[in-house]
């Protein structure tokens, strides 16, 4: 369980990662040719999903007791944001572009995988 928790702790920096990029990208911030529309809800959503899973992997990675509880509250939390992005994506006047929706889909996937992950060990524990 040890080799799952820290797995799971250094995936969520590596999310943490992720969305701190693309918080960055709609706050109008350009990486190299890659570029998006400022979208001020977006950039706070993304912000908050970060803090969240680098509080969850502060938890996992440094052994604390509270660490299966932090990861799945804070992939349960980000999984929220990027469901919502979805739904705003969807329900919104304009498409998106295709890294968008890439973005989404791929991070819903991941967050969903590890989710179910620590859900399997919060399962195994008792």
């Amino acid at each position: 369980m040890d080799v799952l928790r820290r797995s799971l702790g250094w995936l969520a920096l590596l999310y943490a990662l992720v969305f701190a990029t693309f918080a960055l990208l709609h706050t109008g911030v350009a990486l190299g040719p890659v570029r998006e529309p400022v979208i001020v809800p977006a950039s706070i959503a993304e912000t908050l999903c970060c803090a969240a899973l680098l509080c969850g992997a502060f938890g996992a990675l440094s052994g604390r007791a509270w660490a299966w509880d932090g990861l799945v509250y804070s992939h349960a939390a980000a999984l929220g944001g990027v469901l919502l992005g979805i739904m705003a994506l969807a329900l919104g006047p304009d498409a998106g572009s295709a890294l968008l929706t890439w973005y989404h889909s791929l991070m819903a996937i991941a967050l969903a995988a590890g989710l179910s992950g620590a859900f399997y060990v919060s399962r195994v524990r008792r």
